[in-house]
Order: structure tokens, then C-alpha cells, then sequence
């Protein structure tokens, strides 16, 4: 056995410390900074200021703070504790959990759900355990940074393609030389708000006995009657060589994530999903504010067409394009013009999100706008006047 050798200084002593190995750190923010790309958290107070208008977070539906949806969590908390105390198939699942995984495959329209923590890591864990080394997976060049992780994590070919282009996908497939083959889009984009074309991927992916891997994160809870998401709207929702992935954190208020999609995928995913075996269980705390939340949007299913018309509105505002769900995306170009347009609003008593690269192609950095069904009349006259104040116009 060989053992490694540390040289001492001349004249003995304790060996020269080494550079630094995070020094470069430094030149990192710099240069960041100079390009208007730093980052800063911004921890919201636990009663926010009421003249605040939210225009940046996820809420779609305002439920967020929704009675029923906090008492759902609470008596969740009080009954379960604190934790789900392990991974899923250790002590991590409760009768809660079933409950939930029940409710949304009913209410997305597909014959069964798996839960996990998190949207993200739905993401990873389905993509993940379908595919692998003599695979292929078409991916959308606009997908989400959790689609586009998955990818890599799958050791699979990946076949980036043009965004919505059908014709790079047919294309893509039409290639061969794969042992299986998933197409993969998000259903609403998160940075455009745009829609994927659902119809034509999944004829497209059937052509070639491909499987259609949809992410329902901004369109579950928004799109479709009763916002039972996009792949209902298009009458893919039951479809065998359909699979879908959403997460719990945006239209339903809370945290989490799911893969939905016939049995036998998910019992393929409890024996393989590296994120759902590894993975501490999703809290039930959690699960009680999901299940609340899916209650509220069955008793009220208006109110997914009540974000829509507010997000019309928004894009009509600022000259953005027409949403297909509650995002509305108002590019501006260079970071620093973003950023201050933000800041202006902010100032005004109106968030808004600001995106720059890498979320976001370079030249495209843009205020995202998420409309809410909450938003009020009088919240909408606010609006006006701090957009036309700050300038905020879609270049």
C-alpha cells in the first residue's frame, strides 16, 4: 500500500497552506455583477405589507392562503406530526398520501399518481427510470432546467429540438437507432407562457412508438375546464403512451410533485425512481394543504377561467404576447433595463419577476408576470398606473 507523502518546507515546520481553491469565487461576482446577472434573496415578512400586489409568485389561484387549504395542512400536522420521518417505502407513506395520489388522478383524468417532494424531482425520477444508455429523449429547447437535468442524468441520447418545432421532432425519431423513445415538453411554458403543441407531439410520438412525457406545472389548475390541465383540454389525458408530471407548489398553493400515468408506470416507478426511493417523503403538512386545495378548485372550478381572463388582461397592458395560462411574459432585452423595470415596480407596490440569463436566453431578459384569480378591479387599476409609471412595455 502505497501512502502519499507531504513535503515539508526547508528547515522543517508545517507544509505552505495551498491557494486558495474557491478564489476564483471572487472574479466569478465580478464579472457577474458587471453583466447585471447577480442574484439576491429577498425573504418576504410573515404579513405582507397589503398595498403589495403580487405579480411574481406562482399562486395562480390565490390559494396559497386559502382557509381550507391552511386547515388542511394544519390538521395534517396535528394528526401526522411534523415530518413523514423517511423515504416513501420506508415510513414515509400514510393513508394521507394514497388520499391525494387518488384525488389527483382523478381530477387530471389518468389512472394513477405517484407523489413526490417536488415537481423537480418528479421531473428527474420519471425521466430517469423510462430512460437510459440506448435510449433517446426529444426535449424542447425552452424546457425547464429540471427537464433538461433529467436528461443528463439519464445517460440517454438527448435530441435538443427548435421550441414547438414538430417537424425537428419527427425528425429526431425518424432517425432511429434507439432501443426506446420519449418526446418531453412542458404543456405551458414557464418563462414564454406559450402552450405546447400537444395534438401534434403525440401523433408525432405514436408514429414512432414513442412515449409523450408532458410537464403540467403551469397548466394544472389553470388550463382546461376546471383546470384539469392541458393534456384534458386535448383529450390526452387517459392515453397509454401518455405520461404526466406536475407539481403541487403553483396553482394548488403548496409544495410538492406527482407523476401520473397507468399503474404499471407507477409501479415501475416505486422499484427504480432514485428520487422517490432516496427521497425523504413528501411532508404531511403538505399533502393535507394539496388535498384542500384540490377541493376548493372542485367546488369553485371557475376560477382556473378567472386567471386566464386576468392574464389577458396583464398581456394586454404591456403589449405581451396572448398567454396560455397565467404567465405572461414581457421581454425587454438586457438585464440592467429588466432589472430596473422590476425595481420600479417594486418600488410602487408591485412585484413582478425578473428574468435573466442563464433562465432565459441572452438578449431575451424579460419581466415575468403571473396573473392570480384573486386580483381584484381595484388591484388592476394599480397595476396600470405602476406599469405606465416604470415603463413596462414589451420591446
Amino acid at each position: 500500500m502505497s501512502v502519499a507523502k507531504t513535503t515539508s518546507p526547508p528547515g522543517g515546520g508545517r507544509p505552505a497552506p495551498a491557494a486558495d481553491p474557491l478564489a476564483w469565487l471572487a472574479d466569478n461576482e465580478r464579472d457577474r455583477r458587471a453583466a447585471g446577472l447577480r442574484r439576491a434573496l429577498r425573504p418576504r415578512a410573515a404579513h405582507p405589507t397589503p398595498a403589495l400586489i403580487d405579480l411574481a409568485g406562482n399562486d395562480y389561484l390565490g390559494l396559497g392562503r386559502h382557509p381550507a387549504v391552511v386547515e388542511g395542512a394544519a390538521r395534517a400536522a396535528r394528526t401526522w406530526g411534523a415530518g413523514s420521518t423517511g423515504s416513501r417505502l420506508v415510513t414515509g407513506s400514510t393513508t394521507l398520501h394514497e388520499e391525494l395520489e387518488q384525488a389527483l388522478a382523478g381530477h387530471v383524468g389518468f389512472p394513477a399518481a405517484l407523489v413526490f417532494s417536488s415537481g423537480y424531482t418528479a421531473n428527474l425520477g420519471c425521466l430517469t427510470a423510462l430512460a437510459g444508455p440506448g435510449d433517446l429523449i426529444v426535449s424542447d429547447a425552452l424546457n425547464h432546467a429540471s427537464i433538461v437535468d433529467a436528461c443528463r442524468l439519464s445517460r440517454a441520447t438527448v435530441a435538443i429540438t427548435p421550441h414547438g418545432d414538430v417537424d425537428a421532432v419527427h425528425a429526431a425519431l425518424a432517425a432511429g437507432g434507439w432501443r426506446r423513445a420519449l418526446v418531453v415538453t412542458e404543456s405551458v411554458f414557464s418563462a414564454d407562457g406559450d402552450a405546447a403543441p400537444l395534438a401534434r407531439l403525440h401523433a408525432t410520438a405514436r408514429a414512432h412508438g414513442a412515449l409523450l412525457v408532458v410537464d403540467e406545472a403551469h397548466g394544472l389548475g389553470v388550463v382546461g375546464p376546471g383546470g384539469r390541465g392541458a393534456l384534458w383540454a386535448a383529450g390526452l389525458a387517459s392515453e397509454p403512451d401518455v405520461v404526466a408530471t406536475v407539481t403541487l407548489s403553483k396553482a394548488l398553493g403548496g409544495l410538492g410533485g406527482a407523476v401520473l400515468g397507468p399503474v404499471a408506470l407507477r409501479d415501475h416507478l416505486v422499484d427504480t425512481a432514485r428520487t422517490f426511493i432516496f427521497d425523504t417523503g413528501l411532508a404531511p403538512a403538505n399533502v393535507g394543504a394539496a388535498l384542500g386545495a384540490l377541493t376548493v378548485l372542485r367546488e369553485q372550478p371557475e376560477l382556473a377561467a378567472a386567471v386566464r381572463a386576468r392574464a389577458a388582461q396583464l398581456a394586454a397592458l404591456t403589449g405581451a404576447p396572448a398567454p396560455a395560462a397565467a404567465v405572461v411574459s414581457v421581454v425587454i432585452g438586457d438585464p440592467e433595463p429588466a432589472v430596473a423595470a422590476a425595481a420600479a415596480c417594486l418600488a410602487r407596490g408591485v412585484a413582478v419577476g425578473c428574468f435573466r440569463p442563464p433562465t432565459v436566453p441572452a438578449g431575451t431578459s424579460r419581466l415575468r408576470l403571473t396573473a392570480r384569480a384573486d386580483l381584484t378591479d381595484a388591484d388592476l387599476r394599480v397595476v396600470t398606473e405602476v406599469f405606465a409609471a416604470a415603463q413596462v412595455r414589451a420591446r
